[in-house]
């Protein structure tokens, strides 16, 4: 099968769905890359080092459309994109779709198979293609907390993790999975006091028995998240619903609870974001200020560190690209239910009852489909 590498064009996007270690593997399996010119580039790969592993270089991605029966890419289609996609194609990537009704609209009308990383699902109820993003993401979220809570970036001046005979700063995880729990690993080893929220009981119970003692578990609830929110220099949301829109869980009234100059990390952003006051921002304007507290929602911070990202990205991506390509995605979903919980959109029908949900659209089990 063809399958064809887009470079990424969303703003400050530098990760590549595909390194040339996968091209190879890939071309051992009898399958033909095409690979967009500098698409590897930000993440160190050069077209020479994928030339040497088996692909062919193409200059437009208009062509890749044309001849990929599987068009890959780590973000979702831009607007001017939409037209380019074909009746019967595959486009599988991170495609967050209960966060754009424009989006959907598009990949129903292009009646094309959509296939997401993000609602890819283990029987565990893991989410083995967003696992490594949330574990990139999780730690930056501090890292980026931190410095936005010095006062030359517009914070309250506070050291995340004090110093002898000062307190340190107080940080709020909402949302105990693998952004949660990662970000907590970083903040409780720079010495904040960390408090980590989820509803989930037996979550909570494995938290406590791996986190150190200065990391609280609590069950999440609206009368949690208002008590510690006064006492917070920073706050990450890091609540998710797979497929679906985030939930809201800290409203614009709470705000004025808040200590001026705290820091709002809203990593849930990519699926609408879990604070009422959340919108989208970029690497290169990441912040603004609402009631003098900062909010960080960038849509795609691991694409600040694609060289980690991208081979993270591919150690997970890489046998189901290869079980797609190899077996067709019908064949694929029959045999392995992790794909078919990834049909977000096929053949003009939405597939995932979280998109459906978001935009009041009708729901199509993917199993009338196979």
């Amino acid at each position: 099968m063809i399958v064809g590498v887009l470079k990424e064009i969303k703003a400050e996007e530098n990760r590549v769905c595909m390194s040339p270690g996968g091209v190879e593997f890939m071309r051992q399996q009898g399958h033909q890359i095409l690979v967009e010119k500098n698409a590897g580039k930000a993440s160190g790969f050069s077209n020479f080092n994928y030339k040497k592993a088996g692909a062919e270089i193409v200059v437009s991605p208009g062509d890749i459309f044309k001849r990929a029966k599987i068009i890959m890419r780590v973000k979702e289609p831009q607007p001017f994109e939409f037209k380019l996609i074909r009746r019967g194609q595959m486009y599988f990537s991170y495609l967050h779709l209960a966060a754009s009704k424009e989006l959907t609209r598009a990949l129903i009308k292009s009646k094309a198979i959509c296939i997401a990383y993000e609602t890819i699902q283990k029987a565990d109820g893991t989410l083995p293609l967003l696992t490594p993003m949330s574990e990139v993401a999780g730690p930056m979220a501090i890292h980026e907390g931190a410095k936005y809570l010095e006062m030359a970036q517009g914070g309250q001046g506070v050291l995340l993790g004090g110093v002898p005979g000062v307190d340190p700063a107080t940080v709020v995880i909402i949302g105990g999975g693998a952004v949660g729990i990662n970000a907590a690993k970083i903040a409780s080893g720079m010495g904040a006091k960390v408090y980590i929220l989820d509803i989930d009981l037996d979550r909570l119970r494995y938290l406590s028995d791996v986190m150190p003692a200065q990391c609280v578990t609590l069950m999440s609830s609206p009368a949690a998240i208002r008590g510690l929110l006064p006492h917070a220099d920073l706050v990450v949301g890091a609540a998710l619903v797979p497929g679906s829109k985030a939930p809201t869980l800290v409203t614009r009234e709470m705000l004025s609870t808040m200590k001026k100059g705290a820091v709002l990390v809203d990593v849930s952003i990519d699926q609408g974001g879990c604070f009422e006051t959340s919108r989208e921002t970029t690497h290169a304007d990441p912040i603004y200020k609402i009631d003098g507290i900062i909010h960080y929602a960038v849509s795609n911070m691991p694409g600040a560190l694609p060289r980690t990202s991208t081979l993270a990205l591919n150690n997970a991506t890489l046998p189901y690209v290869v079980e797609i390509a190899s077996k067709g995605w019908k064949k694929a979903m029959k045999e392995n239910p992790e794909i078919k919980a990834g049909a977000n959109v096929v053949a003009g029908k939405v597939t995932y009852n979280g998109v459906a949900e978001a935009f009041g659209l009708k729901y199509e089990p993917i199993n009338r489909l196979l």
